[in-house]
């Protein structure tokens, strides 16, 4: 069975293929922040989605609700602010950016909650 199983991270072939996930950076800053928010008791659990447009790193209470927020990557956003994405639970932006750090930086998440 373990001989069908290919390593493709870091795989010469695939270098024109377009990468859909996050970078090493961006899920960097999303893990400190998420780290900062579990401690502060805000945050308690995580789940990542991935599809062929974006990818998604939602942010929980706790595992049995809906996700709070939904920080998103827009791979081929319609226009560069909409790169960075902070979405509710019914996908209504909240907030937008080009950058993620400052995108996250500038968000008041005690005012997002309701």
């Amino acid at each position: 069975m373990l001989s069908n199983l290919k390593l493709v991270v870091n795989n010469p072939h695939n270098k024109n293929e377009e990468k859909h996930f996050f970078e090493k950076d961006e899920l960097k800053i999303i893990l400190d922040l998420y780290a900062k928010m579990v401690s502060e008791g805000s945050w308690k659990d995580y789940g990542l989605s991935i599809s062929s447009k974006q990818v998604g790193f939602s942010v929980f209470r706790n595992a049995t609700e809906n996700a709070l927020y939904k920080i998103c990557k827009n791979f081929k956003p319609k226009n560069k602010n909409l790169k960075y994405l902070i979405t509710d639970t019914s996908g209504k932006i909240l907030k937008n950016s080009f950058d993620l750090r400052i995108l996250l930086k500038n968000t008041n998440w005690k005012k997002l909650q309701k």
